[in-house]
Parts: structure tokens; C-alpha cells; sequence
């Protein structure tokens, strides 16, 4: 008897899911994305609004083809990847090259409990688009920078280096982080507190000289020079 396809992308979600459905549910896993830019060229046409051109993956080809024989058993599909970007677009590749006959629903779900599974399952959706876009997007950025920009750091500095999208904005971060800790010079300034000994006693704390206040660490700069509105105690003053 044909019974609804489920397919989640963690083939540990696919086993919890499948227990609290039973056997009336398929349940199988995508195990993450099936489809892909191709590793070599840039696959993606800058002079034609930016379309990529995808290939399933090697593992997506298993994937696809142990789910296109569940389809032929199943009454519905339905597609119960992560409720995010990478999820929708996985869902969205599913459905381009399983080309299913029967209809297609997108579950979503934030929890894995056997209530909000049964919630999902009576409330789908269609694919979020938007979403799918919002991914495809992320994927193009990638590939454009570092197809053009790993090359040049190939020729400049070593072979191997890569550049990426969000890898190299954290690098040029660290690495000015880094240079302004180097370019650090340590003062040495001292406080002056007092606390008496007899009776009665009191705590005292030298705040100013002469009208000008005592400087403490953040009146120093990054070289160490106080600032005009600081006197430094050092400590022969102290």
C-alpha cells in the first residue's frame, strides 16, 4: 500500500521521526545538500543575471536515486529539511531532480517531539522561495570570491591560501587586532590609597595633584603617553 515519503536531512532525525510516525510514514534522509556548483570552472553565469549551473553531488546521486525508488511506493512527498536557507534549498533540489508525480508538501518543525512532528505533518506549507534564493545567493557570493580572489594570493603570497567570503573580513580582522597589540606600549603608573591604623579609622584615595587628577589606564594611549589632563604617579613620586 503506497504511504507518504518523508525526507529529512540527518539520517539520526530520520530514525526518531520515523518512530513516532510508525509505519504508515517512510522516513529516509538526504544527509545534507545533493546538488552543487561543480568544484572545477565557475559554473555560475555572471553575463546572464548570475545563474549557476549545479551537478549532484557524488553522494547526492546515491541519495536521489535510493528516493526516486521510495516515490514509486509513495502517496505524497513530503519535505522536512531544516526551517532554514540551506534546508529550503535542499528541499528545492530535492523536488528539481526527484521530479515527483505525487504531491509535494514542505513540513517544517523546531522541535523533535512527537507532538510538534504530528503538527508538522497536519500543517505543511509549500517551498519558501525566498529562502531558496536567499541560499543560492550565499553560494554564488562564495564561489565568485574565492574563484577570483584564491588565485591571487596563489601568485602573491603562497599556493594552497584560499579566500572566501566571510574568511577573509575575519582575517584582515585578527590580523588588525593583532598589529595594534604589537604596537602596544605598557605604562607603569601607580595609585596612592591610604588607610589608617587608629582609631577612627578611614580609607583615603589621592584623586588629584595640585588640581590635576590622579591618571589611571584609561588616560594612558596606545603608546603609553597620559594624556594633557592626567599627571602620572610614578614610583619615586609615589
Amino acid at each position: 500500500m503506497a504511504k507518504p515519503l518523508v525526507v529529512v536531512e540527518s539520517p539520526a532525525k530520520a530514525k526518531t521521526i520515523s518512530k513516532f510516525l510508525g509505519d504508515d510514514f517512510d522516513v529516509r534522509a538526504s544527509v545534507g545538500h545533493v546538488a552543487d556548483l561543480p568544484s572545477k570552472g565557475l559554473n555560475i553565469d555572471v553575463d546572464n543575471g548570475f545563474k549557476p549551473t549545479y551537478e549532484l553531488t557524488e553522494r547526492g546521486k546515491t541519495v536521489v536515486k535510493e528516493l526516486r525508488a521510495a516515490l514509486k511506493d509513495a502517496s505524497e512527498l513530503y519535505l522536512a529539511t531544516d526551517e532554514d536557507r540551506e534546508g529550503e534549498a535542499i528541499s528545492w533540489h530535492l523536488v528539481e531532480h526527484l521530479k515527483p508525480k505525487v504531491p509535494v508538501k514542505r513540513m517544517v518543525f523546531h522541535e523533535i517531539t512527537k507532538a510538534a512532528i504530528d503538527h508538522a505533518i497536519d500543517n505543511p506549507r509549500g517551498i519558501d522561495y525566498g529562502l531558496v534564493d536567499a541560499a543560492e545567493t550565499r553560494r554564488i557570493l562564495d564561489r565568485l570570491y574565492g574563484y577570483e580572489v584564491s588565485p591571487v594570493l596563489w601568485r602573491r603570497v603562497n599556493r594552497g591560501l584560499s579566500a572566501g567570503r566571510v574568511q577573509s573580513p575575519s582575517i584582515r580582522l585578527i590580523v588588525e587586532r593583532e598589529r595594534e597589540r604589537i604596537a602596544f606600549v605598557a605604562a607603569d603608573y601607580w595609585d596612592i590609597d591610604l588607610l589608617t591604623a587608629t582609631a577612627p579609622a578611614f580609607d583615603a584615595k589621592l584623586v588629584a595633584v595640585d588640581g590635576t587628577k590622579v591618571a589611571s589606564g584609561k588616560d594612558f594611549d596606545d603608546r603609553g603617553v597620559v594624556n594633557a589632563k592626567a599627571v602620572a604617579i610614578d614610583e619615586p613620586r609615589a
